[in-house]
């Protein structure tokens, strides 16, 4: 015989409990860990062996179980007797069969309770799961004035049915995969059956069934990356992070697809677009001329963001490009160290802000943040280390970075900013242009799950982009977005305008 392995059939559920027993014992280490229960009972003569992981089950509904089994009579228990179990004597709505002992084993560290009988070829599935979680509460990250203040959390069932509330719809898929050789985290598909490209949601699927990996604690951050093709090049999120179930169902009604992860409470959008990530639900909770004025708000604090800094380094590099009626731009007096370094300083010392706040207790993380800003930036300034002008200039890109509701693509921001920075002080202008259109060369050429990254602006699509640029009444959002190839692209009907009646209408 050649050196090639063969993989080993998955050994079945066996008519000798004892057997059965013997193999779950050593695979779930019990008697190592001490919540790997082993119940055994001998019900009308019969042994029968239960196992569950403890906390995991629902104390009540299987004290019912087994009030039930133990008033069963021998007649109840002759062969062929799990089928009756099966259909009379478990009083419970989520049960099934198995024949495998690894999908036993499986089903037990997922939460169910497995239920093995003496001289059966199958084992019954009890679900009796209850995970802990919390209620849903309004994502931090997004917040809204009005409207909803439900949010996802870390158990995927209950994602699934806060967006069961808002879409109930038949047609509403949601398919359950399984990733990891270890974690066997469930990763839920969710998709419209009758608008989503069915090519996208293979496209999806097979790239998940591809994952080989030992688990995924990260949750759906490792999803993403595994997922998306490249390593270290991806610059710029090719996928949008939403907490918000109205969020969510927004964009599968436009044919995109949600991937959700057990213990996460973020939901990857996939595909999506730049513009995605530069939109709130705020705008569309407010009316449509007031959307629009919070929509463009936030992008002029995305252009200041990325090039507000390098702007004005440029003009002090080079005051000759600045008009005469601007030339009191500039510092008058530049500080004991280079402005690049101060610029590199400034953006350090605000990461490291945001860093300690982060992990500092919330009543103290206000505090941080004055005492930080008073000590640092003044005395900075006092002493003549930092130029005043410098630091008010990366305060307001600062601000504005954070006007961006995705927090990945607001870190983009940033680096795209430190790069524009650095280019700008190695070669001036030419730098600062060259840069700026690699960064827009990049993009174009970036694809999520298949779909022009700049999209409708590259490849350009007037309707669609005029949507980007105004929030549009909804009585007008007809379309679906063209670029998803939705399986139906209409998404209300257009009412016909009256027709006025004719003089000889009247006159008959």
């Amino acid at each position: 015989m050649g050196a090639a392995t063969v993989e080993k059939e998955a050994p079945k559920v066996s008519p000798n409990l004892e057997r059965n027993i013997a193999y779950l014992n050593n695979i779930l280490g019990y008697g190592k860990s001490f919540d790997i229960v082993l119940r055994r009972f001998n019900v009308a003569g019969k042994e029968i062996a239960m196992y569950f992981v403890n906390g995991f089950v629902k104390d009540d509904v299987m004290a019912l179980i087994l009030r039930n089994l133990d008033e069963l009579k021998r007649p109840d228990v002759t062969p062929g007797s799990l089928k009756k179990l099966f259909n009379e004597h478990i009083n419970h709505i989520q049960v099934d069969t198995v024949g495998e002992l690894e999908k036993v084993i499986d089903q037990v560290l997922s939460g169910p309770l497995a239920l093995l009988v003496e001289g059966e070829e199958q084992a019954l599935i009890i679900d009796l799961r209850m995970y802990p979680s919390r209620s849903p509460q309004e994502p931090d990250l997004e917040k809204v004035v009005r409207g909803p203040r439900d949010g996802f959390v870390e158990t995927v069932l209950m994602n699934t049915l806060l967006i069961r509330r808002r879409l109930r719809d038949p047609r509403l898929r949601n398919e359950v995969l399984q990733i990891g050789t270890r974690s066997k985290t469930d990763v839920v598909i969710s998709y419209i059956e009758d608008i989503a490209n069915p090519e996208l949601v293979k496209n999806i699927k097979e790239k998940l069934q591809m994952v080989k990996i030992d688990g995924i604690p990260m949750a759906e951050k490792a999803i993403q990356e595994l997922i998306e093709p490249g390593k270290y090049g991806n610059f710029f999120p090719k996928v949008r992070f939403t907490e918000r179930p109205d969020v969510a169902v927004s964009h599968m009604l436009e044919g995109r697809v949600l991937i959700m992860v057990d213990t996460s409470p973020s939901v990857i959008i996939a595909p999506c677009t730049l513009w995605d990530h530069l939109q709130a639900a705020e705008e569309y909770r407010q009316g449509p001329p007031v959307g629009v004025y919070i929509r463009w708000v936030r992008y002029v604090g995305v252009l200041g963001a990325l090039f507000l800094l390098p702007l004005w380094f440029l003009f002090v590099l080079q005051p000759e490009l600045l008009p005469p009626a601007l030339k009191f731009i500039g510092p008058n007096e530049p500080g004991k160290i280079p402005i690049i370094i101060q610029f590199l300083l400034a953006e350090l010392a605000i990461d490291m802000i945001r860093l300690a706040t982060i992990h500092t207790p919330t009543p103290l993380a206000t505090s941080t943040g004055i005492i930080a800003a008073i000590l640092v930036g003044d005395v900075a300034i006092t002493v003549g280390l930092f130029n005043a002008e410098v630091v008010m200039y990366t305060a307001i890109a600062a601000v504005a970075s954070f006007m961006i509701p995705s927090y990945e693509m607001s870190w983009a921001i940033r680096m795209v900013r430190l790069l524009l920075l650095l280019a700008t002080a190695a070669f001036r202008l030419p730098g600062l242009i060259i840069a700026t259109l690699i960064v827009f060369i990049y993009l174009m050429r970036t694809k999520s799950v298949g779909v022009p990254y700049l999209w409708p602006l590259v490849p350009f699509d007037y309707k669609a982009m005029k949507s980007v640029l105004v929030r549009t009444p909804v009585e007008i959002q007809n379309q679906r977005p063209s670029i998803f190839h939705p399986k139906d692209k209409i998404r209300q009907a257009v009412p016909e305008p009256a027709r006025k009646p004719d003089k000889q209408d009247g006159q008959s």
